[in-house]
């Protein structure tokens, strides 16, 4: 059974509550907990057939992370990025694609090394990020590179 092309839904504890809740990857708004309405991380797959879908249609900055399940940086900068995500709920959503499945999106942003993260807002790129860097490293290029009212308070 392929999972190409298919939008999953992703099962996220509540930072605040603990209270599991179903985030889609696709919805309008920003994702929020059930319970206390918190907003939630927003983290999601796509491939080549979702990921206009999936990235770019949401009005929040979009954190695209290429990568591949061989790539042992990939694997290192992942939960970093996750982190990321959950620091900024509700202000940003992280896209995972595995650019072994997703060509037309690896071409799309001129990957020549994996990771490559590129910062999207409306489908317009603010920035690029190649290759695994630390947590610090990461969390001062999308501060610097995310519209101010997109910032962390």
């Amino acid at each position: 059974m392929s999972t190409v092309g298919v939008v999953p839904t992703r099962v996220v504890a509540c930072e605040h509550c603990g209270r599991r809740n179903r985030v889609p990857a696709v919805a309008e708004g920003v994702p929020r907990c059930g319970n206390c309405h918190n907003a939630l991380p927003w983290v999601a797959d796509a491939d080549d057939q979702t990921f206009a879908q999936v990235a770019e249609a949401t009005s929040l900055p979009v954190l695209v992370d290429l990568w591949a399940p061989w790539c042992g940086p990939c694997r290192m900068v992942s939960p970093v990025l996750e982190q990321l995500a959950r620091e900024r709920a509700g202000r940003l959503k992280l896209v995972k694609v595995d650019s072994d499945v997703a060509p037309q999106v690896s071409r799309r942003f001129e990957v020549q090394a994996i990771p490559t993260l590129v910062l999207l807002k409306n489908g317009r790129v603010l920035a690029r990020q190649v290759g695994a860097a630390p947590a610090p490293t990461l969390r001062a290029w999308l501060d610097q590179a995310l519209p101010e009212e997109e910032q962390p308070s």
